[in-house]
């Protein structure tokens, strides 16, 4: 029997790099063991496994990813196609065991507003982790005793876990 997947918070900026750095064919996502150079990706295709880690997202956090990949300062992709990948992260979040909530609970122990609302998602899914790149976030962990890791370390110990766990007889 499997245990049930554990809750995680990934940080907008680790969705917005999933498809923008490196495999950005995000109708197929990798699957460790990760050896690529596109942490983010591989992350996705972590709780895109559904094994380990249920995703959970909220209402603002699907909004930032797609305002950020439709700014044309920024990536400028066309909304339709920002939408089908805020379509395939609620598929994600379904598959995985995970849940889009709207946390009842307001934080401000970050300078930045949007680093609050990853904060306020984390703590009301019960999240076991956070995964960011954001300096603010990093330098918070453990945040009520939630750690913040980068997205290069999650990849490395989900790989370590899944080796150790082949390993055993």
């Amino acid at each position: 029997m499997r245990d049930r997947p554990q809750p995680i918070t990934f940080d907008v900026n680790v969705l917005i790099r999933a498809v923008v750095e490196g495999n950005s064919l995000f109708s197929s996502w990798p699957s460790p063991p990760p050896a690529g150079p596109y942490p983010a990706s591989e992350c996705v295709g972590i709780v895109n496994d559904a094994r380990e880690f249920a995703l959970y997202l909220s209402p603002h956090v699907l909004t930032n990813v797609v305002r950020v990949l439709i700014d044309p300062e920024g990536y400028g992709w066309p909304a339709d196609r920002a939408e089908e990948y805020a379509s395939i992260l609620r598929e994600i979040v379904e598959a995985s065991g995970g849940e889009i909530i709207d946390p009842a609970i307001r934080v401000s122990d970050c300078p930045d507003y949007e680093d609050n609302r990853i904060l306020e998602l984390a703590l009301a899914s019960s999240s076991v982790l956070i995964v960011s790149s954001d300096a603010h976030l990093l330098e918070m962990s453990p945040w009520h005793g939630i750690p913040v890791i980068r997205p290069e370390e999650f990849v490395s110990r989900v790989d370590a876990m899944r080796r150790a766990t082949r390993r055993r007889p």
